[in-house]
């Protein structure tokens, strides 16, 4: 039986947690909180999916080493621009041999590291051990075990398969690729372009207008990708096109969601203060867009939402900007 730390205790990683004792495996959660950490040792985490039965083999504590203690697989998912600053505490409590798993969806913002970058620079961990778990996951619909997939990317391919294997079940598919980069840039992007989609369905467009958006926005984040050495096929897989329509068209999404609330006129702080939880676009926007600015790629659509979230600029202004650009040709 394969036991497998998680560190933090949000909403994705609760119902990874969840996954992965269904699949077999003994799982440790790690929580910051005390009261989390009871919740979920009572068989809930009730700030987070309070509706998900938790298995017996899903245990908590507040001491990150105890979490990892033993543990063959340590699956990460805590906030992306938190990252570092976590693996800075309690990063020398991961075992040597264990296979590291990355569920975030980020740039860092400073460094413009991917998630898997900032992993082997602080925790040492070397490309081989770090695995990237990516695709359409929206995690109360996983909680509810509705049938899913999702993409489980590492350069070496017996670790995917390793962790494939700790995390399948009926209803949840996981497909290997080596291609983490491409992953990853798919992830930390379909983001942004959420909340590109949900500014404009709260300012009241329609389908047409959110699709344009999706299909341009998968357009940017091939740019990038590719500009960074991914392979094309993950665009058009569970990672890409799979993640980015999820997350674009779901009022489960947190960035679809707060885009929603920008489009009907809330301010940056007032979303916020809604929300209630990370938004990964929100705080990875600026990051993307200097990773792709440093590579020659261009991406305007991050480039607005970008001008809304750090500049202040008008939502109201984002179509009109767009639409009022030079014409390309459709594959560019």
């Amino acid at each position: 039986m394969t036991h497998v730390a998680v560190m933090s205790a949000g909403s994705w990683g609760t119902a990874f947690a969840s996954l992965l004792a269904e699949a077999g495996c003994t799982v440790t959660m790690w929580a910051r909180r005390p009261e989390v950490v009871d919740q979920i040792n009572s068989g809930r985490n009730r700030d987070y999916l309070p509706d998900l039965e938790l298995p017996d083999t899903v245990r908590a504590t507040a001491d990150p080493e105890a979490a990892c203690r033993a543990a063959e697989i340590v699956v990460l998912a805590v906030p992306s621009q938190t990252l570092r600053a976590n693996l800075a505490e309690w990063g020398d409590a991961i075992p040597s041999g264990a296979d590291v798993v990355s569920l975030m969806k980020g740039v860092e913002l400073g460094t413009t590291m991917r998630m898997s970058e900032v992993i082997g620079e602080v925790a040492g961990i070397e490309p081989e051990r770090i695995v990237v778990v990516s695709g359409p996951n929206l995690a109360k619909e996983i909680a509810l075990h509705q049938p899913a997939a999702s993409t489980v990317a590492c350069v070496d391919h017996a670790a995917a398969e390793r962790v494939a294997a700790a995390c399948a079940s009926k209803v949840f598919r996981p497909y290997t690729t080596h291609d983490v980069v491409g992953t990853e840039i798919s992830g930390a992007t379909k983001n942004v372009v959420a909340l590109a989609v949900g500014m404009a369905e709260g300012m009241g467009f329609g389908d047409n207008t959110k699709a344009t958006i999706i299909t341009r926005g998968l357009a940017e984040t091939t740019r990038l990708g590719m500009a960074l050495g991914a392979d094309a096929k993950t665009f058009l897989g569970l990672a890409g096109v799979g993640d980015l329509i999820a997350t674009c068209m779901s009022p489960l999404s947190r960035n679809h969601s707060f885009g929603v609330k920008l489009g009907r006129g809330l301010t940056i702080e007032q979303a916020t203060a809604e929300m209630q939880q990370t938004t990964e676009g929100v705080k990875s926007c600026e990051s993307i867009l200097s990773l792709a600015q440093h590579h020659g790629v261009d991406m305007p659509i991050v480039e607005q939402v970008v001008g809304v979230v750090r500049d202040g600029q008008a939502v109201t202004e984002v179509g009109p900007r767009l639409m009022s650009r030079d014409l390309k040709a459709e594959n560019h």
